[in-house]
């Protein structure tokens, strides 16, 4: 007898990867196995709670489930205590404190380059108005500035995270940690939900320069534009991204 087999979720699905959920196993498909490499390292040297790997098949990865659920979603209200919101900015400063990976992060220049390509798409491509790009632009060079590396999670958005009351119990998704910018993990985390900033700080306790997060908003958001729009997230005008960049004006 055939054994019975879950319904299938299909998480995220996209030219690049694609993520689907049976029972309690995630099977995560990338077409670059780098990716994959540096989210397996990763998970093994973070001191903060990851999904086991139970085992690895190139192109795949199977991951368990961390219990909890989603700290939030990037489109709605979080319902999240802001004791949780706390415990996570304890567990990011666990992460930013720990040993840095062997592997490098983005270089000031890649950014810098980067920052003009999106801005000139956005404006080519009338998405937003010229005067709003011109304004997030400023403040997001404020990031382009030397900084003292830390071990990042890279892609620290709030649907990452995972919580079980006032407790994180996994951070998921590794694949872009590096060594990189504290304040670009804390900017991810608080985007579009800047009313728990505050909670996280409270967590995280240290002094942090508000306006660096706040240029993190800027950068993060103008590159997402055009990603998120490709790869069939929606149309720019639906994206959170693009409400921040309007919001910031």
């Amino acid at each position: 007898m055939m054994p019975t087999v879950e319904r299938v979720e299909v998480v995220v699905a996209h030219s690049e990867r694609a993520t689907l959920r049976v029972g309690d196993v995630f099977l995560k498909i990338d077409a670059d196995q780098s990716r994959t490499d540096v989210e397996v390292e990763a998970m093994a040297m973070v001191p903060v709670p990851t999904p086991k790997v139970l085992w690895r098949k190139p192109p795949v990865l199977a991951l368990a489930a961390v219990p909890g659920s989603a700290l939030g979603r990037l489109q709605a209200p979080s319902t999240a205590s802001p004791a949780a919101w706390a415990a996570t900015g304890a567990a990011v400063r666990a992460l930013h404190d720990a040993p840095l990976p062997p592997w490098p992060g983005h270089t000031i220049d890649e950014l810098a380059t980067r920052l003009e390509r999106e801005c000139d798409w956005l404006v080519a491509n009338k998405v937003l108005p010229t005067d709003v790009v011109t304004r997030n632009r400023r403040l997001a060079e404020a990031v382009l500035r030397p900084w003292t590396p830390v071990f990042i999670h890279g892609d620290l958005q709030i649907s990452h995270v995972f919580v079980d009351g006032n407790e994180v119990t996994g951070i998921i998704d590794w694949s872009e940690a590096s060594q990189g910018d504290a304040f670009f993990d804390l900017a991810v985390l608080t985007l579009a939900h800047e009313e728990h900033l505050d909670h996280v700080l409270d967590g995280y306790g240290s002094d942090v320069d508000r306006n660096l997060i706040r240029a993190w908003w800027s950068l993060r958001s103008l590159f997402g534009v055009r990603w998120l729009t490709e790869h069939g997230y929606g149309a720019p005008d639906d994206l959170p991204e693009v409400d921040v960049l309007r919001s910031s004006w």
